[in-house]
């Protein structure tokens, strides 16, 4: 029987980690316990090549080398293998991961998908590759929402990709673009992927969470303008919709003002309020359509006055100056971070000048009374309070002074105002009936992300706090859908329970397995030839990120994170890399594992989705250029590092 070629390619790589692992140890004159833990690695990623479950694979050879390294102690094997699992039930990070994984499955039950997709495709109609593009936005969104690769790939195959496919589009392009958008609930949170890496390097779940919005945003944003650059250059790749397929029907109450798609909406339906010229159609819906038409507008304004107030409004403290005890303006804030410091130490304690005839009299303690000095003033009454500001007056409540409002606000107005001025110049009924179908599905789900996102990134919440809150908010969105049902309820409690558990298990897994590298001396052993290999700072960036980049063949991202996270991580100190700005090239980079053949998961999820003549050669074609894209994502990231690090410097700085 012949071999399929994704067959020899997966057995290729095995020989070749094999090989390098005998050859390892045929090289070496003694062989060490550090030795036996780089074969431990390579036992493990060959095993999970050939299919055996990741986590019980890492508690496996985690318990067979930990028995090696005791001496065949099986008492210390088990106290180790009890330890590393309580230590990593005991981590509350983790707690998150099953609320959010709960609040996707709602989410993805409430059936927005279908209606979201549609009113983006219509919105962008006039936009080359349209059906793509909306693709992409519909897969960001909805991956934001959920963060289950999986089903949003899944459910886009079963809904975008026939669509693309009866336009003429073609078939990698097609596939490319749903596999690719479908992988960013990896990266833009609440990604479980962050969850993972925070709770394995120590980090900070919050400020990767504010670090990884930008930078999720930049890689859709490159995804689309490949799509739109394709599309204009090669036209057949990406054929623009026929008006049928542009056209919107308007409502029988709309269409009874009389109305067409095309007239200006603002203007009709306020003449529609004058006059019996449309006694059929009742005032209620006119003013209804009305408002709709306002709220926009009014939303807009609402924005501008309230952020106006909050960004040009200074407390007093920083009006003043006034800072907490050991800082000032010309001195790093370092005391917070090293405790108190001690005084200058130069030439010690110097004692006060002293004359030869020894301590003198004050002048006048002959006369027998104290003395003013010469010049003195009669003493003035006392300030109300200590350190009262210039020109303030005793007793009277500080006012909040005023400052310039800050760049990006005028950045971030000035585009939405342009966008708003342009909502209202062209404001047809066909576009008034867009808006609509968006208010039905995009902004619902907008307002989940927002709510959940920004609790945690403005510390209103916790990651645990703020997933709980969005749960049930997909309990809410789901019943508002009438979706709400106890079969939807059981099968997502299930589904979710079973994610939950392989996560956990995975991370049990990784900690013995850790333990076991760490207590053979195989992380000692990584450690003294990178450092022996006198790499700069850059070179060791880029080194990694190939590695990583090359374990997304063979491996997922789960893997990746449990199983090589805590063998670079240590290594991030010595070479002065923030390990917050190192996670997010990892996720950044391990976008590669879902994209990248043979292990490339979403191409075989929307294989088993897509109509038969759709082979898995043309779906790992069409992902290639994404990969491209990802590669240039990592790069940009890095040449301008504060793409990712603004927002957390602006929010906790």
């Amino acid at each position: 029987m012949k071999m399929r070629k994704e067959l020899w390619f997966g057995f290729a790589i095995m020989a070749l980690v094999v090989a390098g692992a005998v050859g390892m140890l045929l090289g070496v004159e003694t062989i060490m316990r550090g030795h036996l833990g780089l074969l431990m690695l390579s036992l493990v990623v060959v095993a999970i090549m050939l299919g055996f479950p990741t986590a019980f694979t890492l508690m496996g050879m985690g318990m067979i080398f930990t028995w090696l390294a005791y001496d065949s102690d099986i008492t210390r094997t088990l106290d180790l293998m009890v330890q590393a699992a309580y230590k990593s039930m005991a981590n509350d990070v983790l707690i998150a991961i099953p609320l959010f994984v709960f609040m996707g499955y709602l989410v993805e039950r409430a059936n927005l998908i279908e209606k979201l997709f549609k009113s983006l495709h219509l919105a962008m109609a006039r936009v080359p590759g349209s059906l793509a593009v909306a693709t992409l936005i519909t897969c960001a969104i909805f991956a934001t929402a959920t963060g289950i690769v999986g089903a949003v790939v899944t459910l886009m195959g079963l809904l975008a990709l026939p669509a693309m496919l009866r336009a003429g589009y073609s078939t990698p392009m097609s596939a490319g673009a749903i596999t690719a958008g479908g992988c960013l609930g990896i990266l833009i949170p609440p990604s479980v992927l962050l969850i993972l890496y925070g709770a394995t390097a120590g980090v900070s779940v919050v400020q990767l969470y504010a670090g990884a919005f930008f930078p999720g945003i930049m890689l859709a944003g490159l995804y689309v303008m490949y799509v739109i650059l394709m599309a204009k250059l090669k036209p057949a790749w990406a054929p623009p919709l026929s008006a049928e397929e542009r056209q919107v029907v308007l409502p029988a109450m709309t269409a009874a003002l009389p109305a067409e798609t095309q007239q200006y909406a603002p203007v009709r339906l306020l003449d529609a309020l004058k006059g019996k010229r449309n006694a059929q159609v009742p005032t209620a819906y006119v003013l209804r359509q009305l408002a709709l038409v306002v709220m926009p507008g009014l939303l807009f304004v609402l924005l501008a006055t309230s952020s106006w107030r909050a960004v040009t409004t200074v407390s007093v403290e920083e009006a003043y100056g006034i800072q907490p005890i050991g800082f000032n303006d010309n001195s790093p804030r370092v005391a917070s971070e090293f405790g108190l410091q001690e005084p200058p130490v130069e030439g010690g304690l110097q004692e006060p000048p002293q004359e030869s005839t020894g301590l003198q009299e004050p002048p006048g303690a002959d006369s027998g009374a104290l003395a003013e000095p010469p010049g003195a003033e009669p003493a003035q009454s006392a300030p109300s309070a200590v350190g009262e500001p210039p020109g303030s007056t005793a007793g009277a409540t500080p006012q909040a002074a005023t400052q310039p409002a800050p760049t990006w606000w005028w950045v971030m107005f000035g585009v939405l105002g342009a966008a708003t001025a342009l909502f209202y110049l062209f404001l047809s009924f066909a576009r008034l009936e867009i808006f609509k179908m968006l208010l039905g599905s995009f902004f619902p789900l907008l307002t989940l992300i927002m709510a959940v996102l920004g609790s945690i990134v403005f510390g209103l919440a916790t990651p645990t706090e703020a997933a709980a809150m969005g749960a049930f908010g997909g309990f809410v969105l789901a019943a508002a859908y009438k979706r709400l049902s106890m079969d939807v309820v059981r099968e997502s409690v299930y589904l979710t329970a079973k994610t939950s558990a392989m996560v956990c298990w995975l991370f049990v897994g990784s900690a013995i397995f850790s333990a076991a590298f760490a207590l053979l001396g195989g992380q000692e052993l990584i450690e003294q030839w990178v450092l022996s290999m006198n790499l700069s700072k850059i070179e060791f960036m880029v080194l990694s990120q190939v590695v990583i980049f090359l374990l997304g063949w063979p491996l997922e991202w789960t893997e990746i994170i449990v199983i090589f996270m805590p063998i670079f991580i240590p290594l991030l100190s010595h070479f002065g890399v923030d390990p917050l700005f190192f996670g997010l090239l990892v996720a950044l980079n391990l976008q590669t594992a879902f994209l990248s053949p043979p292990v490339a998961m979403s191409a075989f999820y929307l294989k088993g989705v897509a109509p038969p003549h759709v082979r898995l050669n043309q779906i790992f074609l069409g992902m290639l250029p994404f990969m491209g894209i990802q590669v240039l994502a990592i790069v940009l990231l890095y040449v301008w590092p504060q793409i990712g690090l603004w927002l957390p410097q602006l929010l906790y700085k």
